[in-house]
């Protein structure tokens, strides 16, 4: 996949498992975004294929299963929490009901009808993530949603993220955060436009030989750039 003249990702070849929780994870500008926007249809592929739930990428089918949250947060300032949710929830058909269930999820009942305006940073991030709910998708698609995040609400999220995945929801999220892969049942590691590993976090541990995600993921990158140097001097 190109950009310009830049290739930006190359020979990914990746299955997501159904109602599991999949960490895309790598250092930024590793092509993460860039995936995740090919994987919904809003970028353009320059080669291969890409199928979303038996679907080409983009289907018009697709809309009302599979959800994107954006790092920059999708929410209508002037709106009220509730508004916003019942807004995107009218789409897709959901009721005022279903908006406030969601809204109880994401822990955003008391603050239903404060604009969004008001909002911190964190409440905003949720009503992102609320209006994405509503719509009850089969696969949700989140970049970085826990950017900027307190520990604590990052923890509350993953919570509701494994819940998800419990209901059946398959998720797909990225972060440039290793500790978060342990939150996850299976991992893509991305790394300059290349997808180097697709594994669970146990077995990142075991090819790493440490319990630590970060240290074991920087020895896989030192793995796979000594290989590539060895099988370029035997090439030469």
């Amino acid at each position: 996949m190109r950009r310009g003249k830049n290739t930006v990702l190359a020979n990914i070849s990746a299955n997501i498992p159904a109602g599991r929780i999949t960490g895309l994870l790598g250092p930024s500008g590793s092509g993460k975004t860039t995936l995740l926007r090919a994987l919904v249809g809003v970028q353009k592929i320059t080669a291969g294929t890409v199928t979303v739930l038996g679907r080409p990428a983009g289907d018009p089918r697709n809309r009302h299963d599979v959800g994107y949250v954006t790092q920059a947060p999708s929410v209508y300032r002037d709106l009220s929490v509730l508004d916003n949710v019942r807004y995107f929830g009218a789409v897709h058909g959901a009721n005022r009901a279903d908006a406030q269930a969601v809204l109880a999820a994401v822990g955003l009942s008391e603050l239903a009808k404060r604009k969004a305006a008001d909002l911190s940073g964190g409440q905003f991030s949720r009503v992102s993530l609320a209006c994405a709910l509503v719509g009850k998708p089969r696969l949700l698609v989140l970049d970085e949603p826990t950017v900027g995040l307190d520990p604590v609400l990052r923890a509350d999220l993953w919570q509701q993220f494994a819940a998800m995945a419990e209901e059946g929801t398959t998720l797909l999220i990225s972060s440039h955060v290793m500790e978060e892969a342990g939150h996850c049942d299976s991992l893509l590691l991305l790394r300059e436009g290349l997808l180097l590993e697709q594994l669970t976090p146990a077995q990142l541990r075991i090819q790493g030989e440490t319990d630590d995600l970060e240290l074991a993921f920087l020895r896989l990158i030192q793995a796979s750039q000594a290989a590539a140097a060895n099988t370029g001097k035997a090439a030469s």
